[in-house]
């Protein structure tokens, strides 16, 4: 497996003067922009001119993540070269919400195979349904091959993002990359670092990632008695405070949601994933050093599995946009936390998304918000 990563910047160009001689049938080059390459794709593409044969992921970003730095406005790129490993592309376009398990079903069936060892999905950020992306998958997949991925950003706005499609940057697709044979390695490690705040509250009316009704009063006004002033900032002050959520009350494994939007009207609040009726939610803030110290357990959690450093690796390191606008000047630690524990020949690339996808620690995939998210991919 050869790897090189590289990036572009408006005011710079291209960090490298000449792109690497990496294409292939067997290359995947990560792609990971800003929002307005939608307004100039000049850069993404020269590089699907550069590399014709290569399959294609990329997609826009909340913060672009190349080794340990944080861009705006860039294209963080990663090209790796499979030697002994095979690969196939596929992408699903969704009309709205509502097909977001068939489109995950759809991905599924075309990538499935016998010698199918693991997909990478990158999706649409705000109009798919990210719990019924994932279900749809769940249900043709099984639990051997794993799922990694995350959901497109769009900064801190949640208008509108991309991922590239058929040399278009589409705004209702979802793209996946399916990797094969017994020579391909995915490690894979979710963490999130967020405290638990106030009482457990019984979600009493949802319907999908519209939640309704907490302890039977109307979610919107209660999220905003716990926000305060910072109530006139939603949606975005959402991200700092997202919801933990358990099936059951004494459960010890949860699985955390971001608010994507909020609907005076009816005082609904509409989640990244699936708000099931019936379960039980706790507000979560943000702890500083859990933040940074759950980077390090994500990349703790591949380690066991990798080969132990030996030939290159490459990290794609997801992390949700309320971390980096909890982090603020200090995201960049959670990239170095990762990095310290990681296998030591590892590049890493990656952005900042609106949800992230990866087992929970084994098995099926889950929808996650507001973790670090970091998939290695290696050959034996």
């Amino acid at each position: 497996m050869r790897i090189e990563t590289f990036n572009h910047t408006a005011k710079d160009g291209w960090s490298v003067n000449k792109f690497p001689n990496l294409d292939s049938e067997n290359s995947v080059v990560f792609a990971f922009g800003s929002p307005y390459l939608r307004e100039d794709p000049s850069p993404v593409m020269e590089l699907l001119a550069a590399f014709p044969n290569s399959r294609f992921m990329a997609c826009s970003t909340a913060g672009e993540i190349f080794e340990t730095s944080i861009q705006d406005q860039s294209l963080a790129v990663a090209v790796a070269e499979f030697e002994r490993s095979q690969l196939r592309c596929t992408a699903v376009r969704a009309e709205n919400s509502a097909d977001s398990f068939d489109v995950g079903c759809n991905i599924a069936k075309k990538l499935m195979a016998p010698d199918l060892r693991a997909i990478f999905v990158l999706s649409n950020g705000t109009m798919v349904n990210g719990s019924e992306l994932v279900r749809g998958l769940n249900e043709v997949l099984p639990d051997e091959v794993v799922v990694t991925g995350g959901l497109a950003g769009d900064g801190d706005r949640f208008e509108e993002t991309w991922v590239l499609d058929n040399r278009e940057l589409a705004t209702n697709s979802v793209s996946a990359v399916g990797f094969y044979g017994d020579h391909v390695e995915i490690g894979h490690g979710s963490k999130g670092g967020w405290d638990v705040f106030g009482p457990q509250r019984r979600v009493t009316r949802s319907e999908s990632n519209i939640l309704y009704e907490l302890d039977g009063k109307p979610a919107l006004d209660l999220y905003k008695e716990y926000l305060g002033d910072l109530a006139s900032e939603l949606p975005s002050s959402a991200l700092l405070f997202p919801l933990s959520l358990r099936l059951h009350p004494e459960d010890e494994r949860n699985v955390v949601r971001t608010i994507l939007g909020v609907n005076e009207n009816d005082q609904s609040l509409t989640f990244a994933g699936d708000i099931p009726t019936g379960s039980y939610a706790q507000l979560m803030k943000a702890n500083f050093e859990r933040l940074i110290g759950g980077a390090s357990e994500a990349a703790q959690m591949i380690v066991p599995s990798s080969n132990g450093g030996k030939g290159e690796s490459l990290s794609i390191a997801i992390s949700c946009v309320g971390r980096r606008l909890v982090l603020g000047e200090h995201s960049e630690e959670e990239l170095e936390a990762a990095l310290d524990v990681l296998p030591k020949d590892v590049h890493q690339v990656g952005f900042y998304s609106y949800g992230e996808l990866s087992p929970y620690t084994t098995g099926a995939c889950d929808l996650h918000n507001q973790t670090m998210t970091l998939t290695l991919f290696q050959e034996n």
